[in-house]
């Protein structure tokens, strides 16, 4: 017999946590609960806003959609809506006890703030130091300086840069300008800088600094291969669909010689709990891109390991479904 249950979360978040065109004030989504013949399995499912194609509320609908027909035995295919995909998939994966519990907790730490802290805390990491820095909220030579400043001040640091495709290839230059030739290698990879993949992929061979797709792996028609000046692939479940379309993608990348790493779409503890999970299981040899679980107040259900923030439990939460 099946039996499942929607439950509704909203967590608040941290002041200032800004994507794209908007603030977000709350991490809105669902856990989904599978149950069959003793076994359970559980999934998060939420779409990023200005990431996500879907809504919440239309995410919801479709989790509804997809849980209907499963309860009455029927094996319903892989929904459209990439976060219900991914959550769903997650949940029947523990079910069906192929997700490994074993986890990659390690993050490559988002840098943000003074600078001089940075480079403490940085300098102060132990094992392998790679960090990450949204680069595109500000002008493109300043981030160009940080990037800079940073490299240079520690000197076995790696770094991983997001410009989200906000960099016109005259913007993406003047960042290139000023970062010393002598460490554009320690620029792991700048995930699409440009705002079209033509313009990323002359960037990474005139300056020498790698790239790595993210957006255009959810792109109509775009497929996975080795090219000059890409190192890498930034995959985010969320936003791409289920575990078995995250396979593919792994596989793809790997294939090409390319890295690969699962990053986070700001899930709550629990969902990053699965993706730390996922990572492991999938991509053993690359720190996961998960440094995101203080963003949000609250943890929920599943925590992180040493978090010390509050957890929202089971009963605190809205059952928006039940079979």
């Amino acid at each position: 017999m099946r039996t499942a249950i929607l439950y509704r979360f909203r967590l608040p978040l941290e002041a200032g946590v800004i994507l794209r065109y908007q603030r977000l004030k709350t991490r809105d989504g669902f856990l989904v609960h599978l149950q069959e013949n003793g076994q359970q399995g559980w999934g998060e499912i939420s779409p990023l806003p200005e990431f996500s194609k879907e809504t919440v509320e239309q995410a919801g609908e479709a989790a509804v959609e997809w849980l209907k027909p499963w309860c009455l035995d029927a094996e319903p295919g892989e929904s459209k809506l990439p976060s219900v995909a991914f959550g769903i998939s997650c949940a029947l994966a523990e079910l069906q006890g192929e997700l490994p519990e074993e986890a990659d907790y390690r993050k490559a730490p988002l840098c943000n703030g003074d600078p001089d802290e940075l480079i403490v805390r940085l300098s102060e990491m132990s094992g392998q130091k790679v960090a990450k820095v949204k680069v595109g909220l500000y002008e493109a030579v300043r981030d160009g300086m940080v990037v800079n400043v940073l490299l240079e001040a520690v000197p076995d640091l790696s770094l991983r840069l997001d410009a989200n495709r906000s960099w016109s290839r005259a913007k993406a230059d003047g960042f290139a300008k000023y970062v010393n030739p002598d460490y554009r290698n320690r620029i792991a990879f700048l995930e699409e800088p440009c705002q079209t993949s033509a313009e990323s992929l002359a960037f990474a061979r005139d300056t020498g600094i790698a790239i790595a797709w993210d957006e255009s792996l959810r792109d109509e028609g775009f497929s996975v291969e080795a090219q000059e000046g890409v190192a890498a692939v930034v995959i985010k479940p969320t936003l791409t669909g289920s575990l078995a379309r995250c396979r593919q993608l792994i596989s793809a990348a790997h294939n090409a010689g390319l890295e690969t790493v699962i990053s986070s779409s700001i899930e709550t503890s629990f969902g990053l709990t699965q993706l730390a999970r996922i990572a492991h299981w999938l991509t053993p040899a690359t720190i996961p891109g998960l440094d995101t679980l203080e963003l949000i107040q609250s943890q929920l259900v599943r925590r992180w390991p040493d978090s010390t923030i509050p957890v929202t439990g089971l009963d605190e939460l809205e059952i928006a479904w039940r079979s």
